[in-house]
């Protein structure tokens, strides 16, 4: 069960990454709320979105670690 939720979190981070990069306008109004003192910029989302492509690469690393 743990490497079912290992490939859904890799699905996931993945997904956000990838329509963050495509469409940062759809997810401004969720980054206004997240980053409430501060404004949301089409940079902090892309920045976000870049991280979360990292943050899927090297979940999926630990999870073909895991197969080898």
């Amino acid at each position: 069960m743990s490497n079912l939720d290992l490939c859904l979190a890799v699905q996931l981070f993945l997904a956000f990454g990838v329509a963050g990069l495509f469409w940062p306008e759809k997810f401004m109004w969720l980054f206004d709320i997240l980053l409430f003192p501060w404004m949301a910029t089409y940079r902090t989302v892309q920045a976000n979105s870049i991280a979360a492509l990292g943050l899927s690469a090297l979940l999926l690393a630990r999870l073909l670690m895991l197969y080898r």
